[in-house]
């Protein structure tokens, strides 16, 4: 992996590569072993806590079988996404992995790496208690390609209440405007106070930070003709966006957000040495995990995106050819369930996507944002690999850093038209 592509956006190279490949070694979805291996990027406080319920959850109902947790530590799950191409073009693919849904799900469906679970969707009912764009997303030829776990907000901005008092600004709510944020972000630099944590090691964490500003200047309409391919990406709402971004980073301590990785941030957060921070919900899980009590988070959805939820669903996909078939589409089967969805949630902070689910278990802000997707408008987001091509995915993120280093929009522009002069699609 030498070439130019950027390992935190790698799914682009796994999709030329799957189509060069040849097929998995391995035995078949009817074999029956004691052996699971599970690959993931879940490796931080909340993340594995996270996994292990589902482990144990599994183990529970098939206490023979040995699971080998195949999770790799590092780079925002670029990390893993390496091991995986490699063990993809050797044929020697890990039984269940890790990956999101939409295009980054279509990928390996396309490319026949993965199997067909339209039956564990079947087993758990779940096409009938999901929200029907999450299903849509799932779903390629008249078929299911992957089991979602959950789904994170991606257009969150926190905050430290206190911190925001001792400043006297006030504690943002429903409705909170670009304006006000901007004029608060001022406010808390006068005081003396950090006004932005950002975990820029992690370079998803701006690109997604770009994604939230987008959204709240086209909103939800305009989300449409991205996904069909009908956007300017050098039209004035993409300048707008781009400008409001680098007068946010430009609040953020330029030094510090450089070195840290995204948990890292949010311990920044919740240690009270910066007052706001923007990112999708793993965030909460990962402070309850550390041990901050909730009444210490404030939370409200990015300025100007109150009625949209960015989804970020963590999905599990079957390779076609696992050497432990069977146990595979247990796994997912339970992944699947509601009370392995509804415990799962707990744990890592994500809105339990079934319907029917008492959500009444959950803790205060998971119970705010399942209501949020149930009755908000469910979007795709492009940060994540749901919404565009790889290559796309690819664009922006590179985009988003070549702005963030130059604050040149065409630096941003000319990475995005990178793409349309490769003749590809963005949304295929």
């Amino acid at each position: 992996m030498r070439s130019r592509l950027r390992p935190v956006a790698l799914l682009g190279a796994l999709v030329v590569l799957l189509a060069a490949s040849g097929p998995s070694r391995g035995g078949n979805l009817a074999q029956t072993t004691k052996s699971l291996e599970v690959a993931s990027w879940w490796t931080s406080g909340s993340e594995s806590a996270a996994l292990n319920v589902l482990f144990d959850r599994f183990k529970q109902a098939y206490p023979d079988v040995t699971i080998e947790n195949a999770a790799v530590k590092g780079g925002a799950g670029s990390n893993v996404q390496i091991v995986l191409a490699t063990r993809l073009r050797e044929g020697d693919p890990p039984d269940v992995w890790q990956t999101f849904l939409g295009t980054s799900l279509r990928a390996y469906a396309q490319s026949d790496r993965i199997v067909d679970v339209s039956s564990v969707f079947d087993q758990t009912k779940l096409a009938g208690t999901i929200p029907a764009s999450v299903l849509d997303a799932a779903t390629w030829n008249g078929k299911r390609w992957g089991v979602p776990t959950g789904a994170h907000r991606g257009n969150m901005l926190w905050f430290d209440p206190a911190l925001l008092r001792q400043a006297d600004v006030a504690v943002p709510s429903s409705g909170y405007a670009a304006a006000t944020f901007a004029t608060d972000l001022a406010a808390l630099k006068t005081h003396g106070v950090t006004p932005l944590c950002l975990g820029a090691k992690d370079r998803f964490t701006t690109t997604e930070l770009f994604e939230n500003i987008l959204l709240s200047i086209v909103g939800v309409k305009g989300w449409s003709g991205i996904a069909a391919d009908r956007f300017n990406w050098s039209g004035p709402e993409v300048q707008k966006a781009l400008e409001q971004l680098g007068q946010i980073l430009d609040y953020a301590d330029a030094a510090a957000a450089a070195s840290l990785t995204w948990d890292e941030a949010a311990k920044q957060l919740a240690s009270g040495k910066c007052a706001f921070l923007s990112m999708n919900d793993s965030l909460y899980g990962e402070l309850v995990a550390d041990g901050v009590a909730p009444s210490d988070i404030g939370y409200t959805a990015y300025p100007g995106t109150d009625g949209a939820f960015l989804a970020i669903v963590d999905t599990f996909v079957a390779a076609k050819n696992a050497k432990d078939g069977h146990n595979a589409l247990q796994f997912l089967s339970t992944i699947g369930s509601a009370s392995t969805e509804l415990a799962f949630a707990k744990v890592k902070g994500s809105a339990p996507l079934r319907k029917d689910i008492d959500p009444s278990s959950l803790p205060r802000y998971q119970q705010w944002a399942y209501q949020a997707m149930n009755t908000g408008t469910i979007l795709l987001s492009i940060t994540h690999g749901e919404l565009l091509s790889p290559q796309f995915q690819q664009a922006m993120y590179d985009g988003v850093a070549a702005f963030a280093q130059s604050r040149s929009a065409k630096a941003f522009t000319d990475k995005i038209q990178q793409v349309a002069a490769g003749a590809v699609p963005a949304g295929h």
